[in-house]
């Protein structure tokens, strides 16, 4: 029986996982649930990292019954190209998704040999679903959101059912929430006042409570957490349910999203084991680690958690059980035309700096953009404190000038907010990391493939409905799946 059921793993590309025979028998499931829970537009702004006027109890006690990751960061800071990577495990430069909304409807379709994750989820015998329907309790629904730059010709996902979960094991599930994606909708619960406002934006009361009800969208998004959390106890799912916790990308202030900051890629990342499964290899329940990983990894960790052998071409790294590989010591990030807006940047951060350089140094940080324009009220006020001569002289030289620098570096742990370039610095550690991280990311560009060195076709960013958006957030209007999803 057991080589068999050996025999019959290796042909389905899945590696046997410990318990996984006895499964086979008639016990409960040995590989784990998986159910991913994704934030839109969101920094590491909990109270579990350390935020002010940010209340998140179920994702503090999350943190603290898993662990929490401080370095872990998106490949793309807005949501379609970064949906579109993670939900590979592939670069979107790699394999043609990098601009913002494209090939929406010219029926382009991802290179041979990538997959969706949850079509690798279903060829391992797991049930799959992008979670709208949840109980009449919650008194909310999932977005369902994908998002994705390319045409996906089938069925993604098998469900949108809560209700499908406990009758189908072992299960791949995501729960996406729009919380924290502008508009901001939360209760005023933060103190404008008490707010830790980045230095880099005026500190201006437009400002002040811009930041804080961004806060206030975070505790609601906690307080659904929250209930999710529950549900799974009180579904008996819990025990052998693995969470995993993230935001699709950085915040949505003017120097975070869509731009190459940290601001913009570091995401937070919590995830507990289930109680029920054996720890897997480098997790630690009730931990804290500063291991740099990229959002890729949480899909190949994920699948190889489930049981799937890496592909040979995923670019994701496995860091949690027997297939962990090396762990990273370089994550890269990019970013591309986002609506109507271009700009190639492409960035290499390592444990202590940010290198990054910009293809078009010749356009302002503040070009055109009507979905800034029209949703962030700082990117407004910048404009008018400029103009009457109260920014800061960092602000001033910063979003104000004409042009951006080919380059830039920051070191991350004494200028978190990424305020001093020291591409012209005189100390050698920082000249070290300027040669070594442009050498990391040259390399990255060759073999990665990277598309953006190929201008994006005018019939294309037509297509794509970049500039004119249909929906508050800037998306074209979904098309309804008369299937279920």
């Amino acid at each position: 029986m057991k080589v068999c059921v050996i025999a019959g793993l290796a042909a389905m590309n899945i590696a046997p996982v410990p318990g996984l025979l006895h499964a086979a028998e008639g016990a409960p499931p040995a590989r784990p649930n998986i159910l991913w829970l994704i934030a839109e537009d969101l920094s590491p702004d909990l109270g579990c990292y350390g935020t002010k006027e940010v209340w998140t109890p179920n994702l503090d006690r999350l943190a603290s019954e898993g662990m929490r990751y401080t370095r872990a960061f998106t490949t793309a800071p807005v949501c379609s190209a970064s949906r579109s990577a993670f939900m590979t495990g592939m670069y979107q430069t790699t394999i043609g998704a990098h601009h913002h909304r494209s090939h929406r409807d010219d029926g382009y379709t991802l290179p041979e040999g990538v997959k969706v994750a949850t079509d690798r989820f279903r060829e391992a015998g797991y049930f799959t679903a992008n979670l709208r329907a949840l109980p009449a309790s919650f008194g909310f629904k999932g977005t369902g959101k994908t998002d994705w730059n390319f045409t996906y010709a089938g069925q993604p996902f098998d469900s949108d059912r809560w209700d499908d979960l406990k009758s189908h094991q072992p299960f791949y599930a995501q729960i996406n929430f729009h919380e924290t994606h502008r508009a901001f909708h939360a209760p005023a619960q933060a103190d404008p006042a008490k707010v830790a406002l980045p230095p880099i934006y005026p500190d201006d009361p437009v400002a002040r409570k811009d930041w804080a009800a961004y806060l206030d969208d975070a505790s609601e998004l906690d307080r659904k957490i929250g209930l999710v959390l529950k549900q799974l106890e009180a579904d008996g799912l819990a025990e052998n349910t693995m969470v995993l916790f993230i935001g699709d990308h950085g915040e949505p202030h003017v120097r975070a999203k869509q731009f190459v900051y940290d601001d913009g890629l570091r995401i937070p990342l919590i995830i507990r084991w289930p109680k029920a499964l054996p720890a897997p290899k480098n997790f630690a329940a009730g931990t804290v680690s500063d291991q740099l990983l990229s959002a890729l990894d949480l899909t190949a960790t994920s699948l190889a958690l489930a049981g799937v052998k890496k592909p040979a071409n995923m670019q994701g790294r496995v860091f949690l059980g027997d297939q962990s590989e090396a762990p990273r010591q370089v994550v890269f990030g990019a970013r591309d035309r986002c609506d109507e807006t271009m700009f190639r940047f492409r960035t290499a951060r390592d444990a202590r700096y940010r290198y990054i350089k910009n293809f078009m140094p010749e356009r302002p940080f503040m070009q055109a953009n009507a979905y800034k324009e029209r949703s962030y009220p700082v990117w407004n006020l910048i404009k008018e404190l400029g103009a009457a001569g109260k920014l800061t002289e960092w602000q001033k030289n910063f979003y104000l000038a004409p042009t951006m620098p080919p380059e830039e570096l920051y070191d991350m742990e004494a200028d978190p907010y990424s305020m001093t370039n020291l591409v012209t610095s005189a100390k050698p550690e920082d000249q070290a990391a300027l040669k070594r991280l442009r050498a990391e990311l040259d390399r990255w560009i060759d073999e990665s493939n990277d598309q953006g060195r190929i201008p994006e076709p005018p019939e294309v960013t037509a297509r794509s409905g970049a500039t004119k958006p249909a929906n508050p957030d800037g998306a074209p209007k979904a098309k309804k799946n008369k299937k279920k999803q």
